[in-house]
């Protein structure tokens, strides 16, 4: 059974950092990425960031770029994302999805096109991010 559990979000003031975690089990396909998702009340649900397994290539919405950054422990089987100078409009449940075949080309896409696609195999249950003025 496939798994992705995410853990970290929490409230935190406008300015500082959390660190988002994504478990994932149930797996051993080696080309598949990971993607964090969020999204906010009454808002689109947003690709932010992903990481290719295969390649260690990454993705990041301009919105996040240059604060954000996603790392991955193979060993571990976790992905995690690094959330630095937090602002409000970062506010907003995270969620980790994975994309177990061809994630290389998922993270390349992206990259090339500026949007994650949003259909992935697998979601986790997400973890709400505060950050307040």
């Amino acid at each position: 059974e496939v798994r992705l559990e995410e853990s970290g979000g929490g409230l935190v003031q406008a300015g500082g950092s959390l660190r988002l975690s994504c478990a994932a089990s149930g797996f051993t396909f080696d080309d598949y990425a990971i993607a964090w998702f969020r999204q906010a009340p009454e808002k689109e649900r947003e690709g932010v960031s992903g990481i290719s397994h295969s390649d260690g290539s990454t993705y990041y919405a301009d919105s996040v770029k240059g604060r954000f950054t996603v790392s991955s422990d193979n060993a571990k089987m976790t992905v995690y994302l690094q959330m630095n100078s937090l602002k409000p409009e970062d506010t907003a449940v995270y969620y980790c999805a994975a994309h177990l075949r061809g994630g290389r080309s998922l993270i390349r896409a992206a990259q090339a096109t500026g949007v994650m696609y949003h259909d992935m195999d697998y979601w986790g249950k997400g973890t709400l991010v505060t950050v307040s003025e």
